[in-house]
Parts: C-alpha cells; sequence; structure tokens
C-alpha cells in the first residue's frame, strides 16, 4: 500500500472516528432528558409558632427546583405516599398535543390515589424563562409549589446583561389551619373561607409577623452585581404588590415571555404570573440593610390578609460592624390601588424583535365574549346559608357554574365517550345581556353545568373577558392551560364591540398565560388554537376556582399525523 493510500485510509478511520463520537460528546448542544422523584408525603413545619403537618414534595417546604433547557424532556414520576388525591399542573408550560401530562384533576386527568403513581412525560418546545409546578386538585397547591427554571438553549444569550447570579423568589400564603378543612367548611356552609395567617417568602413569613423573626428570608448579595430575580406568585388567593426599599427593579420578563424592559420600583404580580426583574446593587457597601415586602392588592370582598412578608437584603462584604445597622423600608401602594395596577399592565410589552417576534393574529376566526364574576347559589334543603341572603357563594363564567365530573374531560374526549360527561354548547357571549358594571340585576342567581368550547384546529380566537358587578366588582387572574395568549386590550365599564377594539394593540402586546380582568372591566386576549385536547381556564384565586369560576376549551385534531393529540401513557391514573 503506497503512502498516499494509507494516509487516506487514517483519514477516513479519523472521520468515521469523529461521526461515531459526536453524539456521545455533543459539547452539550443537545437536548437532554432529565428525571426527577416526587414523593408527596406529610412533613412536619413549624412556622408563626406553630407546628403543622403539610402534604409536601420529597419533605421540602417550598418543594424542589426543576431546571431544564429549551428543548428538554422531563420525566417527572409523583408518588402518593398521602390519604389525598393528588394531581400536578407544570403551569404555564404548553404540553403540545400532551394534555395528559398537564395536571388538571378530571380535566386532563383523574388523580393520582394513594399508593399510586404517575410519570409526567414531556418536552419544553419553544419555551424558556420562569415557570412553577403546583398541586391542581382541591386546595393542596397551598404547600405543594415550586419554582421550574427553563434556560435558553445552549449558545443563546438573554436580550438583556446577564445576570450575576439568579435567585427564585416565590411568593406564597400560610395557615395555620388545614386547608383542605377550611374549603371545605367554606363549601358545606356556602361563605367565605377563613383567610391565611401569614404571607411567605421562599416559605418564611418574616420578622413583620409574631414568632417568625427566625423564619425570614434573607438574600445576601455583592456589590455592583446584576441579579436576576425570578418572581412567582404561588399564593391561594391574593395579588400581590413587591417592592425592595431603596432599589428599583427592572422588568424583562412577564411570564416566561421577554418584555421590553422598563424600570419600577414595584410590581404587582398576580397568583398563576411570573415576573423576572433585574435588580443592580448598590456600587459599594451601603451601610444598610433593606427590607423587600410583598402585600395584597385587594379588590373584593373580604377573602384576603392584609398583612405584610418582609425577606432582607444584605450586602455581603468585608467590612464589618459592630454596629446594628439601620433597616429601610419600602413604601407600597394602597391596598386598592387599581390606578397603580393599569399604569403597571400598560408598560408591559412583547420585545416584537425579530429573534422574538408577536406573532398576534392578525385575523380573527372566532370572537367570544365571556363574563366573569360572582353570583350565588340556592342553600340545600333543611341547611342555613352563610352566603348573601341566605344562598351560598358561587362563581361562574358567562353564568355557568363549572360542575367538576368524574371522568376525566380528556379522557371522554379522546375515547369518543362524552356522553354524560360534559356538553360541547359553552356559549359565545352571554345569553342575557345586562349592565355588567352597573346596578347588579336582581336575579343572583348562577346555572350549572360542565359545558365545553369547541375550536377548530388553527382557528385563530379573540376572546372578551368581562367583570360583573353582581356581587361586587373584584379583579379575577384567569390562567389558560395549553397556550399563550397576546393582551390586545383591556379598559373599564362595559365593553364596546364597536369602539374599544380600535384602540387594540395588535403590535407588540405581552404575551402571557394568566391575565388579570380587571375590577370593574375587561381584557381583551388572542390566541391560536394550534394546540389539540382540552383546556381548562379558571381563576387563579383558589377560592374562585373553587366556587366554579372555570370552564374548558376542546381544540379538535388537525388533519395532519402532528396536529393530532398523542395517545394516553399506559399509566395514566384511573378514576
Amino acid at each position: 500500500m503506497g503512502a498516499s493510500a494509507f494516509q487516506l485510509l487514517v483519514s477516513l478511520a479519523l472521520m468515521t472516528l469523529l461521526l461515531l463520537l459526536c453524539p456521545i460528546f455533543p459539547h452539550q448542544a443537545q437536548a437532554i432528558t432529565r428525571h426527577y422523584d416526587f414523593n408527596i408525603k406529610m412533613h412536619n413545619v413549624r412556622r408563626l409558632c406553630h407546628t403543622k403537618r403539610i402534604v409536601t414534595v420529597n419533605g421540602k417546604f417550598p418543594g424542589p427546583r426543576i431546571l431544564a433547557r429549551e428543548g428538554d424532556r422531563l420525566l417527572v414520576k409523583v408518588t402518593n405516599h398521602v390519604p389525598n388525591n393528588i394531581t400536578i399542573h407544570w403551569h404555564g408550560i404548553r404540553q403540545l398535543r400532551n394534555g395528559w401530562a398537564d395536571g388538571p384533576a378530571y380535566v386532563t386527568q383523574c388523580p393520582i390515589q394513594t399508593g399510586q403513581s404517575y410519570v409526567y412525560n414531556f418536552t419544553i418546545v419553544g419555551q424558556r424563562g420562569t415557570f412553577f409546578w403546583h398541586a391542581h386538585i382541591s386546595w393542596l397547591r397551598s404547600t405543594l409549589y415550586g419554582p421550574i427554571i427553563v434556560l435558553p438553549k445552549h449558545n443563546e444569550s438573554y436580550p438583556f446583561v446577564k445576570p450575576y447570579k439568579t435567585v427564585p423568589i416565590i411568593l406564597g400564603e400560610w395557615f395555620n389551619a388545614d386547608t383542605e378543612a377550611i374549603i371545605s367548611q367554606a363549601l358545606l356552609t356556602g361563605g367565605g373561607p377563613n383567610v391565611s395567617d401569614a404571607y411567605t417568602i421562599n416559605g418564611l413569613p418574616g420578622p413583620l409577623y409574631n414568632c417568625s423573626a427566625k423564619d425570614t428570608f434573607k438574600l445576601r448579595v455583592k456589590p455592583g452585581k446584576t441579579y436576576l430575580l425570578r418572581m412567582i406568585n404561588a399564593a391561594l388567593n391574593d395579588e400581590l404588590f413587591f417592592s425592595i426599599a431603596n432599589h428599583s427593579l427592572t422588568v424583562v420578563d412577564a411570564d416566561a415571555v421577554y418584555v421590553k424592559p422598563f424600570e419600577t420600583d414595584t410590581i404587582l404580580i398576580a397568583p398563576g404570573q411570573t415576573t423576572n426583574v433585574l435588580l443592580r446593587t448598590k456600587p459599594k457597601f451601603p451601610g444598610a440593610a433593606f427590607f423587600m415586602v410583598a402585600r395584597p392588592y385587594v379588590t373584593g370582598l373580604g377573602t384576603f390578609d392584609n398583612s405584610t412578608v418582609a425577606g432582607i437584603l444584605e450586602y455581603d462584604t468585608s467590612v464589618t460592624s459592630k454596629k446594628k445597622l439601620p433597616l429601610y423600608k419600602p413604601s407600597l401602594p394602597p391596598l386598592n390601588d387599581t390606578s397603580f395596577t393599569v399604569d403597571f399592565a400598560k408598560k408591559l410589552r412583547s420585545l416584537a424583535s425579530p429573534q422574538f417576534p408577536a406573532n398576534v393574529p392578525q385575523k380573527v376566526d372566532k370572537r367570544f365574549l365571556f363574563t366573569v364574576g360572582l353570583g350565588t347559589a340556592p342553600c340545600d334543603q333543611n341547611q342555613t346559608c352563610q352566603g348573601p341572603n341566605g344562598t351560598k357563594f358561587a362563581a361562574s363564567v358567562s353564568n355557568i357554574s363549572f360542575v367538576q365530573p368524574t371522568t376525566a374531560l380528556l379522557q371522554a374526549h379522546f375515547t369518543g365517550q362524552s356522553r354524560g360527561v360534559y356538553s360541547p354548547n359553552f356559549p359565545f357571549s352571554p345569553l342575557n345581556w345586562f349592565n355588567y358594571t352597573g346596578n347588579p340585576p336582581n336575579n343572583t342567581m348562577v346555572s350549572n353545568g360542565t359545558k365545553v368550547m369547541v375550536l377548530p384546529f388553527n382557528s385563530s380566537v379573540e376572546l372578551v373577558m368581562q367583570d360583573t358587578s353582581i356581587l361586587g366588582a373584584e379583579s379575577h387572574p384567569l390562567h389558560l392551560h395549553g397556550f399563550n395568549f397576546f393582551v390586545v386590550g383591556q379598559g373599564f365599564g362595559n365593553y364596546d364591540p364597536n369602539n374599544d377594539p380600535k384602540s387594540f394593540n395588535l403590535v407588540d402586546p405581552v404575551e402571557r398565560n394568566t391575565v388579570g380582568v380587571p375590577s370593574g372591566g375587561w381584557v381583551a386576549i388572542r390566541f391560536l388554537a394550534d394546540n389539540p385536547g382540552v383546556w381548562f381556564m379558571h381563576c387563579h384565586l383558589e377560592i374562585h376556582t373553587s366556587w366554579g369560576l372555570k370552564m374548558a376549551w376542546l381544540v379538535l385534531d388537525g388533519k395532519l399525523p402532528n396536529q393530532k393529540l398523542l395517545p394516553p401513557p399506559s399509566d395514566l391514573p384511573k378514576c
């Protein structure tokens, strides 16, 4: 063999070896499968001088952090070791063609019963940012929640300055009593539930509550650094203002979608929403510590706690002082400061850049007007109820209070056995028009039913959600499973279909999965129904969901194989 022939063979051998090695050593460029075990178990936690036995994941409160990259596949095995039925929802993850992994009980799955397991198997497609997971059955999400952090793909950067460090900050609520007992009593008596005993930051109430100084979240920072705070509101029933004394925040992301950055002293974050903010620390040690606080934004009836949770921002420095450092407090908006909430919402705009376009549907195939709000239901026979005028509190979408089925809607749809489970005739608009935000009608009773709105695959949807003042105007953070949507307009009073669309933003509206319907007003959203399956939509104030402010969308299969709902996994729980 000549030298040239030998060199050719060696080159071919080296090339073959490189091709074989490339899949094994991909320089971390390929998506990977990540495995997590969630063991649902009881655990004793002490807060506010009370020791309480709570439902947890792996004995942690808040629960474990899930870390992934865009494109990764997640396999989360959930094993139920507690007496309660359990489901887990991966809030904000779109679950393309895969509603089986979405989690709301009796909508996309039957719950995981005691002693049983279920593997949530899903891939994160085209999403990155801050999400969170939580229980999606009864009020168990009061203690069952944790962050999901999805990093951009390798070699893709943030559209803002790279942070020195990222820190999840989860706002929650603490109840000394058992939340399952609280909601059971409220539904039985028809009255409002007992409110929480404290708000929390990463599970800690902080020093403004009695017997809680040692249970304070402390964020130690270095001077002159940029921190990315991944804010999550996991509270059951309250929208919250959040601020850090003497520091401004730059909002760069809402519900895991980048926004045009803007600076603010305070953010508003509703239950179910996430907000990423940049915190630029002071260039030199300031000789002080600073409160970070959260307090509710309140518009409705007294189902809220008006206290304040505080954590402490401390500077990590070599400078030591025997003196006690001063502790500065921020000034938050008043409890009912709706003007602040309107101004804050107006500042949220999509990047709408070539790399991160705002694909707002410009034409609309389906238009809907849904009313959302509170009402009443008749009291059971031979029972005295604690709601208005001896009735039960109820809540509804378009005056239909959702009745939870005993068979999961998605299973009924997939097997073609929907008769007796749900009706495909949810109304396009209210059956009876009235002055929604004016004087309430004499009849405050809601109707009941398990109805879904059916959408053809890939239809473009415009939905206007109108608050009602039947039992008082109130803000409602509405969460849509399976989709992101664009918030194209909002306003106060009754929606005007002739004039209000003229001011819709169809260029760079914010893209979200949870939006607040303004108190005494309306919000308009648009989305593309490109995800086949059954998808829950509900108020993320848990008491309103419990009272029936929820419904479901049924998106039909498309014609192509990649436009059809995937078959259910073999370990899908049974009812």
